[in-house]
């Protein structure tokens, strides 16, 4: 029999959840849950405190496993350690009270983020979720439960992933796909431990957006064409004219209510 040594016990979730229970900790991770790597001068304006109370908590978030770090020349930028921490800052959203706008400022902000923003590396919001919506009608996605939308599924409790995934690929996938930039069949012969397709269930939309190795090479595919923006230092992804023009040529995507950025509001990129 295995000495005490040898094995674990239970595990300690209360000790995970106490690492998103402190606000600065929770703005932080917040901050990092669309992929991108910030230094810690940028998670502190983030966060609203000192440079010295976010190295603190860096320090914790690190240790923890939750964050990693890369340098680069003098600089030290800070991540998201992996895409299960998206996952559940994305499930916690979908529980967490909302915080009242308090200015024009932060109502332009949500208002943003339910239209567009990411969720770790792939595409969530209304975009993200009409998106969804559009790959299944275009054949591109097939549910395999009978369930042909994006609907919440029997087991589908907060933003994991399903115990028996809900969609394949379709006959369309390879053609739609390579028109939207992204190279299906280079995706399919590298499987890695990450999955090709996952269901996340939007936090604003109470619907599934498209998560896993494909959301990832999509949401690449249209920034890369200029299709979506981001938004300086933030979450929020802007929707271009030309996007809207692509997206309306290449699937049969419902975009009425979706907010088309002007070119005053599109950013000009760095030289």
């Amino acid at each position: 029999m295995p000495s005490s040594g040898d094995i674990g016990g239970d595990v300690d979730i209360a000790s995970a959840a106490a690492l998103f229970a402190d606000p600065t900790r929770a703005r932080i991770l917040v901050a990092l849950s669309d992929g991108r790597s910030l230094p810690a001068s940028v998670l502190a304006a983030e966060a609203g405190v000192s440079p010295q109370a976010t190295s603190a908590q860096l320090k914790h978030l690190r240790a923890a496993g939750l964050i990693g770090v890369e340098r680069s020349g003098r600089h030290r930028y800070h991540r998201l350690a992996s895409e299960h921490v998206g996952v559940i800052l994305e499930a916690l959203a979908r529980v967490a009270p909302v915080q009242p706008v308090r200015s024009l400022r932060q109502g332009t902000r949500a208002a943003r983020l339910r239209n567009a923003r990411s969720c770790y590396d792939h595409l969530a919001g209304r975009l993200g979720v009409r998106l969804m919506r559009a790959l299944l009608t275009a054949g591109v996605l097939v549910a395999d439960d009978g369930l042909a939308d994006t609907r919440r599924r029997a087991d589908d409790r907060l933003a994991q992933p399903l115990a028996r995934h809900p969609y394949r690929l379709g006959d369309a996938a390879s053609a739609v796909l390579t028109d939207l930039g992204v190279d299906v069949d280079a995706l399919t012969a590298r499987p890695g431990s990450r999955p090709l397709l996952r269901a996340c269930m939007d936090w604003s939309e109470q619907e599934h957006h498209l998560a896993g190795r494909l959301g990832a090479a999509v949401l690449s595919a249209l920034l890369a064409a200029r299709w979506t923006m981001r938004v300086p230092d933030d979450r929020a992804l802007l929707l271009t004219t030309g996007g809207e023009k692509a997206l309306a040529r290449h699937l049969p995507i419902d975009l009425t209510d979706i907010h088309i950025a002007s070119p005053a509001e599109v950013p000009v990129p760095p030289v």
